[in-house]
């Protein structure tokens, strides 16, 4: 274990809810809060679409989604659930018969938006397709897709209208004698978002999908993510999670693990604490913590590691982290390990030095069969 205590004052009480599996993943109860992305190639490229997932696997993804929307993609589908190391979910929209033959096809959910995949005996015969297969369903609610009775009924999209949508969808899986589901109330905005997923986890018992929607590119939509998810997140509500980037699948990972790492929520790979710098440091921060970040992504196993430019904070941060260094004068800094000072090294040589620093803890917590 790290020497880093956890403190009452950081817990977070998830929302109690009732387990389902994707695949071989399980969502909600006690199961970690899983993080999902999703493919972006023609689904019917099988090549490229599990190239995809195999870099989304790579990168920590517990499940991977994938949109289906001809005859196509579903007819794909059966070699890259196949060829898959994690579990597939199908987004379906507007086509009921796709969701039936991506069941058929081995997928481990289906992700359905009822307010557009047509009537109750659609619905029905989508719901004996996922029992007849094993698979599980998400209710996925979407303020930009609402029926249009509630829009009439509220004036627009609004809390109230999502969550009363949600939960009519969940009665008429219930209806039809089917449990294994999870459900999501998105939106682009994040107050829209939050309130709607409060009232949702406040209504009923079934895992949460968290997303904000369409939240725009790398720099903005994670911005929104991270107020929209954390806040939720930080209030217990959500068991899987996707942050919806307009960028890399992989870059999508990434920062739901961030998101769920600053919670304490999640730990994998190396948690990097860095200054942003100024005219105290006493070597040149941003790129070396480019450069660690690029040359550490391969490692899973949690561990922190602090880099600090000077004194003035720098022995604070090593004190908390499994690896540290601060920079001092004359070229070169101090290394901490396990908080304790522990040798001085040159500025020239950090990078490569923290490098296996790192590479040798995570042997030896490895070895042990530690958590860091």
């Amino acid at each position: 274990m790290s020497h880093n205590p956890i403190r009452p004052w950081r817990d977070i009480e998830r929302r109690k809810s009732r387990k389902i599996m994707v695949g071989n993943v399980p969502i909600g109860g006690d199961a970690p809060i899983a993080v999902q992305t999703m493919t972006n190639t023609d689904s019917s490229d099988v090549k490229a679409t599990l190239g995809q997932v195999l870099a989304a696997a790579e990168a920590g993804a517990d499940i991977v989604r994938i949109s289906t929307p001809d005859q196509a993609a579903t007819a794909a589908l059966h070699q890259i659930v196949a060829e898959s190391p994690l579990p597939i979910i199908a987004d379906i929209h507007f086509h009921y018969q796709r969701a039936i033959e991506a069941a058929e096809a081995g997928a481990a959910c289906l992700r359905i938006n009822p307010g557009n995949i047509g009537n109750a005996l659609r619905v029905r015969e989508v719901v004996q397709a996922a029992k007849d297969n094993g698979c599980s369903i998400r209710i996925g609610v979407n303020a930009g897709s609402l029926e249009k009775h509630l829009l009439e009924k509220h004036g627009e999209p609004c809390p109230e209208a999502m969550v009363e949508s949600a939960l009519a969808h969940i009665r008429l899986l219930e209806d039809n004698d089917f449990q294994e589901y999870k459900i999501s109330v998105k939106a682009s905005d994040v107050f829209l978002s939050a309130a709607a997923y409060r009232g949702l986890a406040e209504a009923t018992d079934a895992p949460i999908h968290l997303g904000i929607t369409e939240a725009g590119g790398f720099v903005s939509g994670t911005i929104k993510s991270a107020v929209g998810l954390g806040n939720l997140l930080w209030a217990g509500i959500g068991d899987t999670i996707r942050v919806s980037l307009s960028a890399d699948p992989v870059e999508e990972v990434r920062v739901g693990f961030e998101i769920l790492k600053s919670l304490g929520l999640r730990h994998r790979g190396v948690n990097i604490i860095s200054c942003p710098s100024c005219a105290r440091q006493g070597f040149d921060v941003i790129s070396v913590v480019a450069e660690l970040e690029q040359k550490l992504a391969h490692i899973h196993t949690p561990l922190s590691l602090s880099i600090i430019g000077c004194v003035v904070n720098g022995p604070g941060e090593a004190l908390m982290t499994d690896i540290g260094f601060t920079g001092g004068g004359a070229g070169s800094g101090m290394v901490y390990v396990a908080g304790k000072q522990d040798h001085k090294l040159g500025n020239n040589e950090m990078v490569a030095h923290i490098v296996g620093l790192v590479e040798k803890r995570v042997t030896e917590i490895e070895a042990k069969g530690e958590e860091a």
